[in-house]
């Protein structure tokens, strides 16, 4: 994707200033590529709470679509895609969109999205309100920040864990698939970000060692045995 690529006819810049009480994000649109369902609900539901609008894409192909048609005040890139890495996108948004961030469940990735260019960082989790709207409150252009005081909001918010299902059936299908390097890269980013957001604790253990055993050169077969098994006794609670 290149700047070109990017629409160019777009609406007239909201009127942020005049935000209304608790919806200081009120007027913008908030672009998220991001493949994870629990993570981009977790943005969905800051948006929400915040007064932004939303649009999702779950690939790089996607956010090609997206951005023939409109230009978004925010992108939220996730930098670990199913066809191409994260940064590629901010590179190309950064200057063109107002406000962009990288996002990822490992913290390494960070000087890589500040690299490509992004204005800040969102580690997942992704879950306090206050961060979520100061982060791109305070990349906005200075005339475009609601004006006067603004109550700091407390609240974290989280997906409903049913939102979960979705990510772990798309990480068994990998599974059973997985049969080359791009394959193993890709589960262990995508798992070890869903298991940080959802706070599942021996499902990222069990990433971190496959990426470990794999990054050795080591046999791989009992550590994707075990995320198997790991994700199959989670779909099973969930129907349960």
């Amino acid at each position: 994707m290149n700047s070109n690529q990017i629409a160019a006819h777009d609406a007239p810049m909201p009127l942020w200033p005049v935000a209304p009480p608790g919806r200081p994000l009120a007027g913008l649109t908030v672009l998220v590529v991001e493949d994870s369902r629990f993570a981009s609900e977790a943005v969905r539901l800051l948006c929400l709470r915040s007064g932004a609008r939303i649009r999702r894409a779950d690939c790089l192909r996607t956010a090609a679509r997206h951005l023939q048609i409109y230009r978004p005040a925010v992108a939220i890139v996730d930098m670990g895609l199913p066809d191409g890495d994260g940064a590629q996108l901010i590179a190309t948004l950064a200057g063109l969109v107002p406000v962009v961030l990288g996002m990822s469940g490992d913290p390494d990735t960070e000087a890589g999205a500040m690299a490509a260019g992004a204005n800040g960082f969102l580690a997942k989790p992704v879950e306090s309100l206050a961060l979520f709207q100061h982060m791109i409150l305070s990349n906005l252009p200075a005339d475009a920040r609601p004006m006067g005081p603004r109550a700091v909001p407390s609240e974290t918010l989280r997906p409903d864990a049913s939102v979960l299902h979705d990510d772990l059936a798309h990480v068994a299908d990998v599974l059973a698939s997985a049969s080359d390097t791009g394959a193993i890269d890709y589960i262990v980013r995508f798992l070890a970000g869903v298991a940080r957001s959802a706070r599942d604790e021996p499902l990222e253990q069990a990433a971190v060692a496959l990426a470990r055993d794999h990054s050795a050169g080591r046999a791989l077969a009992a550590d994707l045995a075990r995320i198997s098994g790991l994700v199959q006794d989670r779909l099973a609670a969930g129907r349960g």
